[in-house]
């Protein structure tokens, strides 16, 4: 059977819940893993938010590592993370890892995470654009926030009994913290991906020039193209590939809406499409895209 014809990959998720010696909540979070699918031979996508009080041995490690004082006298902590970890099906596609996490006590707080690509077989021109993204991420934080890190990754993930990294690198930080929330966080949401990447791709690919204009946003909620169209909205006409976060909002905003089904579908994103009427119709692919727009 070829790979294309293979049914979706879905993710398993399974909920995750932390209980404290008392029995009382301590957070928890979300498992998810999509094996055998047509792209992805298996992803892990987890995240979790889980806190309460540090116990002896943490607090003296705590205290130790980062020598934070009052550890013993108010040991309250709060952590939350997310990290992705996805393999191929092709070989010539690299596999690649990312996370992110903030641990807060009453005295201190801190921010870590990174990324790095490991491809089964290299290609130099993917190593040097990944490498590159990273840096015009970092670069706005501080020209040196790139080389350090990088140098970071690559002593972290070297593998002493093989003499080598592990894949071609990427960045790695911990313990980031220059007292300005606001600045630490910010770097940890474009360490992420932030709406930047997806202006580079417009541009790099041409694909911008062919519109009248583009609005690159992080979420599409019903206020999102209200905010966008306005009183446009009755002539406005959505078409996308996603149920939930194309289809769904638009209509209940007041626009047409036109759904082309994906050949792949995340499992976050599933959704009862609504019926088809004179505001909604389902398209096989862009050439009946034209047609449908004059019957509306």
């Amino acid at each position: 059977q070829h790979e294309s014809d293979a049914p979706c990959g879905t993710f398993t998720v399974t909920p995750t819940q932390r209980t404290a010696e008392d029995g009382s909540d301590a957070g928890g979070g979300l498992m998810s893993v999509m094996r055998g699918g047509r792209v992805f031979e298996k992803v892990g996508v987890n995240v979790s938010t889980v806190f309460g009080t540090l116990g002896a041995r943490a607090q003296e490690a705590m205290a130790a590592r980062k020598g934070i004082p009052g550890m013993r006298d108010d040991p309250r902590f709060w952590a939350a993370g997310i990290s992705l970890v996805a393999h191929m099906q092709n070989p010539h596609c690299p596999a690649v890892h990312m996370n992110t996490r903030m641990f807060w006590t009453p005295h201190a707080w801190w921010f870590g995470g990174g990324s790095d690509l490991n491809p089964c077989i290299e290609y130099a021109e993917d190593t040097a654009q990944f490498h590159g993204v990273l840096n015009s991420y970092c670069a706005p934080h501080g020209a040196d926030i790139y080389p350090r890190y990088k140098a970071w990754a690559d002593e972290y993930f070297y593998i002493p009994h093989r003499k080598r990294a592990r894949g071609v690198g990427g960045i790695f930080y911990d313990d980031h913290c220059t007292g300005d929330w606001e600045k630490d966080f910010a770097l940890v949401l474009v360490t992420k991906g932030d709406l930047l990447h997806q202006e580079q791709k417009l541009a790099q690919s041409g694909l911008g020039d062919l519109f009248d204009d583009v609005h690159i946003v992080s979420e599409k909620h019903i206020a999102t193209y209200q905010r966008i169209f306005g009183a446009q909205l009755p002539a406005t006409a959505m078409v996308g590939n996603s149920i939930k976060s194309d289809i769904l909002p638009a209509l209940a905003a007041g626009a047409a809406a036109i759904h082309i089904p994906g050949r792949y579908e995340w499992e976050i994103e599933k959704a009862d499409a609504p019926p088809e009427g004179p505001r909604f119709f389902k398209a096989s692919s862009f050439k009946s895209v034209s047609a449908l727009l004059k019957e509306m």
